[in-house]
């Protein structure tokens, strides 16, 4: 147990947590990602709900100040962790709170504030942060071995609608797969909970950072086609497709809100 440094490099213990609520021991070999659906650091209760850590956009920076509130391979406590369930807090799950929203009430305004410019709405979330993202896992991978990759499918949020990442959404792990499962994943994927957060935030993305193979023009990794704009087609309709996200095409052709395509438009493809 215990076999990496416990500590990110450079990361606060500003609100640290380990000695109200010293935790179980465990290997973390599994990353969850939440978004905190606010705008600062929460209280987390006195640490009663908090991660393992907690990541603040810096936007005027573009930088992600990173908070730690129990060590990498100690049980957190954003999780429902049922008592003799799949025990998801206790077993090998490390935390990660990513301040701002997946609520797509507020991808651009939010109580007067602006997306982009005071919180990140993070399934649109700029490449800077994807790329500080991306250091963070490849960091985990390189001192305690979790693995670069997350084969599943980030649904949007849309929390009481049909299609929706909140409750029972299709793409929640049950007991036996969150115990065979090694990797990335969302709260939404989680076995014994209900939230939908991080929404579809561009994981791809995140992990062609982390391995080093993003390109600079904002895709994924690398581009190997064109397709020509039907009428009726929409970024999201070619990028199911063509097993890829939205938000990579937009980046990948340097689309902007609020992502208008046309017929005959040329949308490159990812490799």
């Amino acid at each position: 147990m215990a076999k990496g440094p416990q500590k990110y490099p450079g990361a606060s213990t500003a609100y640290w947590y380990g000695r109200k609520y010293p935790g179980s021991r465990m290997e973390s070999n599994t990353g969850v990602l939440h978004t905190t659906e606010g705008w600062t650091v929460p209280s987390y209760g006195g640490g009663a709900s908090a991660p393992n850590l907690t990541a603040l956009p810096d936007i005027k920076g573009r930088w992600l100040r990173w908070y730690q509130h129990f060590d990498i391979d100690r049980s957190s406590r954003a999780l429902v962790n049922r008592s003799g369930g799949v025990e998801t807090n206790t077993l090998n799950a490390l935390q990660v709170e990513l301040v701002g929203t997946c609520d797509e009430r507020h991808a651009k305004t939010w109580s007067g504030k602006r997306a982009g410019v005071d919180y990140l709405f993070w399934p649109d979330a700029p490449d800077w942060a994807l790329a500080e993202l991306g250091k963070f896992v490849r960091w985990c991978h390189d001192t305690h071995g979790i693995k670069m990759s997350s084969p599943l499918t980030w649904k949007p949020y849309n929390k009481g609608q049909r299609g929706g990442s909140y409750g029972a959404n299709g793409v929640r792990l049950s007991g036996s797969q969150w115990l065979n499962f090694y990797g990335w994943c969302g709260h939404q994927h989680v076995p014994e909970n209900v939230h939908g957060d991080p929404g579809d935030i561009d994981m791809a993305r995140v992990l062609a950072h982390a391995r080093g193979t993003a390109d600079d023009s904002g895709s994924g990794d690398g581009v190997a086609g064109t397709y020509t704009v039907k009428k009726g087609d929409t970024l999201s309709s070619i990028a199911r497709a063509y097993d890829t996200t939205w938000q990579y095409l937009a980046g990948a052709n340097g689309l902007c809100p609020p992502y208008l395509i046309h017929p005959g438009d040329k949308i490159k493809l990812p490799s």
